[in-house]
């Protein structure tokens, strides 16, 4: 039986962790895959961030045309697509290195069921896809006033959920 020495595991351990970073998260942009059919996909760098009032989602799109976007809500599955063409300006153009993905692009996000899909709003600006996804009002933070007992009445905040409290002795 060999072993295997703590140092060559280590190197094995790395490249199968890259392997699986690689595979499942595609990344910055710069993740590009062929389908068989020789079709390239990537997947855009995305920021969701959430407020008080709502879900924000930030897709760096550059390159890309407004009308070459798709945006749609199903399920509660928000789903981004669209494609972004290689342009060739000059036949004699050859090119040694090319980083810039083109092809055609996706990102879906499960969505919260605490949403208003009625409200959703979209805007591009400067490469930059920003989509607003309002929370619905069950689900926004409320104060919860507190009656009751010596002390004089305190608010309490309660997200999602109307809460009732009274002094205990």
């Amino acid at each position: 039986m060999s072993l295997m020495r703590n140092s060559d595991w280590r190197g094995f351990r790395t490249e199968i962790d890259r392997l699986f970073e690689d595979f499942f998260s595609p990344q910055r942009g710069l993740s590009t895959s062929r389908s068989s059919s020789g079709q390239s996909f990537w997947a855009p760098a995305v920021d969701v961030s959430e407020n008080q009032d709502s879900f924000v989602v930030h897709a760096e799109l550059p390159g890309i045309k407004q009308e070459d976007i798709d945006i749609e809500l199903e399920n509660n599955v928000l789903t981004l697509k669209g494609q972004r063409n290689f342009e060739r300006k000059d036949e004699k153009e050859n090119y040694h290195f090319v980083e810039r993905s083109y092809g055609s692009f996706f990102r879906s996000f499960t969505l919260p069921r605490n949403v208003d899909p009625n409200g959703i709003q979209a805007s591009f600006a400067d490469g930059v896809l920003s989509i607003s996804i309002p929370k619905a009002e069950e689900a926004k933070p409320r104060k919860v006033q507190i009656a009751g007992g010596s002390e004089p009445a305190r608010e309490i905040s309660a997200k999602g959920k109307t809460m009732s409290a009274g002094a205990s002795e």
